[in-house]
């Protein structure tokens, strides 16, 4: 899909997309990094760039699913970042309706359940008998 040179946003780019059809947005994968080392001053990636992905982006995320979800009626799913509990939970304050669970099962296989495991003990602590109850309630 082309975008106008109008759309500026990522609250735009997400309505966009809502009106053009789509059934949920996924936000975000990777961003296009690059890193130099200062003493051969060449490039560290033989591409010059690659994506940056995993705990490094997750602040960037969490903006860019805040913003689109106050422009779409269309379910968000975050990813970036997770590896705990907590980070869903953030997503999902920020608006997201589901999660992706990606880096971090590199470093553990058995992430995902252990993050499945926290959330159980913090909504239950909480009192939170629903997940979804999270979906966009940050306060402001």
């Amino acid at each position: 899909m082309k975008l106008s040179p109008n759309v500026t946003s990522i609250g735009q780019m997400a309505h966009v997309a809502q009106e053009a059809g789509a059934d949920a947005i996924s936000l975000v994968n990777t961003f296009v990094a690059m890193s130099i080392d200062v003493v051969t001053r060449k490039p560290r990636i033989a591409n010059l760039t690659a994506g940056l992905s995993g705990p490094a982006i997750k602040p960037i995320a969490v903006r860019m699913v805040y913003e689109a979800s106050k422009s779409v009626q269309i379910p968000i799913i975050g990813m970036g970042g997770i590896s705990t509990a907590t980070d869903v939970i953030e997503y999902m304050l920020a608006g997201a309706s589901a999660v992706q669970v990606g880096t971090a099962s590199y470093w553990d296989p058995r992430a995902t359940e252990k993050i499945v495991a926290e959330l159980t003990r913090w909504c239950a602590e909480r009192e939170v008998p629903r997940i979804a109850e999270l979906t966009g309630a940050m306060q402001v």
